[in-house]
């Protein structure tokens, strides 16, 4: 069906003495309604039931926790990439831990507010707090608090006017609405999420609002990030996940051109339904591939508990440590008494053995200030990334 632009063309302020045309969507959901055939809505149909898959991941694992904590930071360290970061998972573990010599700072922290957002997004959900224009400001505030952006205006709609690609908005690929129509779109964004105007499925309004988002592109910076996030964040806001366990950045990176040519088909022809395919492969194979991730990491788990059990009279101390990397992969021999509630000389005898057991590999190369990894666990976690070699 030819439904015509999604969106209205507009004259904005100059910019450096440069006239510009900027795009007003309308608001959602679409007119004329959606045309949902058979083909997509089977594609909708699988896609929830790997949600459905993935709701009931706890069932895999005997600490959901443990997952969701190193699942959360690969997400991170994905989405801050696609924006042109170099830091990799390994260094921010590292940076959590507060001994990450050789780590690039402005990268790791740029991460490390990622991952604050999101629980901070979450936590204010959980305290009855509604998904909303106020709660996404805060989260914004949240991932510009420190570091690069933190000049941007975090948690405050931009009021100069934004483009994206291009040196100025004259050449720009695409560029967002005027500083004065951000709030009214933000507001219609809101009611949608709501269902002011009709009902829409869950999966569906999280499809048309991430395009929405990036499309008003509200804020000076971060709007990539928080467009993903947001995604997630209604999940869990409307019960379709119990634990933000969703994160589409990783399709989206693998699929980037993809992403930004249907984005752009929205604002220019209409064609939601061939975004709302696109985005329903993504969940079904994110999804999967997070079941998957778990079911792997539960194996590794139990095969490496069972090894540990054979060794002997240290076996009731290596399991304290293995119990400890399981919660956190990238250890010192400090962090690891910290968290094991054993002693230093334990540790270290314990740390040496399950190096020699191929369990960890010491990451430095160094006599002093070692750091150790849970080997395969990160290399599980890294598939995906591509990044420069751990560091330090």
């Amino acid at each position: 069906m030819k439904r015509g632009p999604s969106g209205t063309v507009l004259s904005a302020p100059p910019v450096g003495g440069e006239m510009v045309r900027a795009f007003v969507p309308k608001p959602l959901p679409p007119t004329p309604s959606l045309v949902i055939d058979a083909v997509l809505r089977e594609e909708i149909d699988q896609a929830l039931l790997a949600l459905g898959r993935l709701d009931s991941v706890s069932s895999l694992l005997p600490d959901t926790a443990l997952f969701l904590y190193t699942f959360v930071r690969k997400e991170a360290v994905l989405s801050s990439q696609i924006e042109g970061t170099q830091s990799s998972l390994s260094d921010l573990l590292l940076f959590e831990i507060e001994e990450a010599p050789g780590v690039p700072l402005d990268d790791t922290r740029e991460v490390s507010n990622y991952v604050r957002a999101l629980e901070y997004g979450v936590k204010r959900m959980r305290d009855n707090f509604p998904l909303s224009n106020r709660l996404l400001r805060e989260v914004h505030g949240e991932l510009l608090s420190q570091g690069r952006g933190s000049e941007k205006r975090p948690g405050e709609f931009r009021t100069s006017q934004n483009w994206i690609g291009g040196a100025r908005p004259g050449v720009a690929t695409f560029v967002p609405p005027p500083p004065d129509k951000v709030q009214d779109c933000m507001g219609a964004l809101e009611k949608f999420l709501h269902d002011k105007s009709e009902h829409t499925s869950t999966l569906l309004k999280a499809a048309l609002a991430h395009v929405q988002f990036e499309t008003i592109h509200p804020f000076l910076d971060g709007n990539g990030r928080l467009g993903r996030l947001l995604i997630t964040l209604l999940l869990v806001s409307d019960g379709v996940l119990q634990e933000p366990l969703l994160y589409l950045s990783l399709y989206f990176k693998s699929n980037r051109q993809t992403y930004y040519d249907l984005l752009q088909r929205v604002r220019t022809d209409g064609d939601w339904e061939a975004w709302i395919s696109f985005f329903m492969r993504g969940v079904k194979e994110t999804a999967e591939g997070a079941v998957t991730t778990a079911q792997r990491l539960a194996k590794l788990f139990k095969e490496d508990r069972e090894r540990i059990e054979k060794l002997g009279r240290v076996a009731g101390s290596a399991l304290r440590v293995h119990y400890a990397l399981q919660q956190h992969p990238i250890q010192t021999i400090n962090t690891a008494t910290e968290r094991s509630g054993l002693t230093v000389p334990t540790v270290t005898a314990v740390m040496k053995l399950l190096e020699t057991e191929g369990i960890v590999r010491e990451l430095t190369g160094k006599q002093r200030g070692r750091v150790f990894g849970y080997d395969r666990y990160l290399q599980i976690l890294n598939e995906g990334t591509t990044t420069p070699p751990d560091r330090p």
